[in-house]
């Protein structure tokens, strides 16, 4: 409870923080293919099977936490979906009044640029 309470999510990795952590995956994961091919190039041939092994490891890595990613942003998407659905359907005056009050904020802000 103190969770929701201090971030108003409900447990897991936030967007920000997942994009963040793949975003520094991948920096990772070039930086050590540049440091593995310039040691193999350095060594000669020898080095390149395990550089490339590496390289295909962290590969790996990113791939499945942008896979991670991808699965948790559309399981949030399609909940806030089907809440807004719910919402829409429980209070249709409620939500034609939001609409058009945000379209009257948006005529605004686009009308004074």
């Amino acid at each position: 409870m103190d969770q929701i309470q201090q971030n108003g999510k409900t447990g897991g990795i936030d967007g920000a923080e997942a994009r963040a952590r793949l975003m520094n995956d991948l920096k990772t994961g070039i930086g050590d293919v540049e440091h593995w091919l310039r040691d193999a190039q350095d060594e000669g041939g020898d080095g390149i099977g395990d550089a490339r092994a590496q390289f295909e490891d962290t590969l790996r890595t990113a791939k499945t936490d942008l896979l991670k990613l991808e699965d948790s942003v559309l399981a949030r998407t399609k909940i806030a979906a089907r809440q807004a659905n719910v919402y829409v359907q429980d209070h249709p005056w409620q939500a034609v009044g939001l609409g058009a009050a945000v379209g009257v904020i948006v005529g605004l802000l686009v009308a004074r640029k």
